[in-house]
């Protein structure tokens, strides 16, 4: 499924894209301990009146891990809606031929909720390698959701793979460390090799230094491997508005020109 724009109709130099949002309700089975509960709806009509109301067109789900792998409303919601995509969570035992359905609605990935883990699973095992080789071989990509700190120890075997790779929210470095963080760095070098990205995102969870993060991750890898996102709606945060994360967004990428190039990276990575 391909959706390319040829119009922007939308807010002066505002996004096209915004590559990870959520859609979750509350009558969806919680998985145990999860890092989030939300005592709250917010549902497919209320992200397309955000989006309308901020002039933004196209959108990626994130399939968000307090729901583990009941991803049933994030396919449903796709189905209908074909300027949204989605990853979406899976057991990597999960087999092809529901790979190949969840393709044709509109997915395009799998996250990895990693950050969730006190021990990290083995990407090496025959059930990872497995399910890492069919995601490449679908053209998917993994959007990994780790701390800095433990970034290294997974980015190896993701990068033997083959398959296209995502890196959350500036790759979470350590707040002390900053860009000097083995994650920051690891993040650099994945994406030098070419078949990585990065997405600049929840700048309000990262702290003061958000802005400088996505600087310097622009200043040492260029525009053309990063992504924006709002990380709609906020969970935990929810006094964090859409609009503010706009902003934080104009901040970090004040040239519009480079805000462009982000668009047109989200489009090629996602909807084509």
């Amino acid at each position: 499924m391909s959706v390319i724009p040829n119009v922007r109709a939308q807010l002066p130099d505002g996004p096209l894209v915004d590559t990870h949002v959520h859609i979750f309700k509350q009558s969806m089975p919680l998985m145990p301990n999860p890092r989030h509960a939300p005592n709250y709806d917010f549902t497919a009509e209320d992200l397309e009146l955000t989006l309308d109301t901020h002039g933004v067109k196209f959108c990626v789900i994130a399939a968000a891990s307090p729901w583990g792998d009941c991803n049933d409303y994030v396919v449903k919601s796709l189905r209908t809606r074909p300027l949204w995509r989605g990853t979406v969570i899976l057991e990597p035992t999960v087999g092809r031929q529901e790979l190949d359905q969840l393709s044709r609605n509109g997915v395009v990935g799998v996250r990895l909720p990693f950050i969730s883990m006190s021990k990290l699973p083995d990407l090496d095992s025959w059930d990872y390698r497995r399910f890492l080789w069919r995601l490449a071989d679908l053209n998917w990509h993994v959007h990994l959701h780790l701390d800095g700190p433990r970034i290294p120890i997974v980015l190896p075997a993701l990068e033997r793979s083959g398959v296209k790779i995502v890196i959350d929210h500036i790759a979470r470095p350590d707040p002390q460390l900053r860009e000097k963080c083995d994650g920051f760095q690891a993040a650099v070098r994945s994406v030098q090799k070419g078949n990585t990205w990065v997405k600049l995102s929840a700048g309000y969870r990262l702290g003061t230094h958000s802005v400088g993060l996505a600087h310097e991750m622009a200043r040492q890898v260029g525009y053309e491997r990063l992504l924006w996102a709002s990380d709609c709606p906020f969970v935990g945060v929810e006094s964090t508005t859409y609009q503010s994360t706009l902003n934080w967004f104009d901040e970090a990428v004040p040239d519009a020109r480079n805000r462009r190039v982000m668009d047109r990276n989200a489009i090629d990575l996602y909807f084509r």
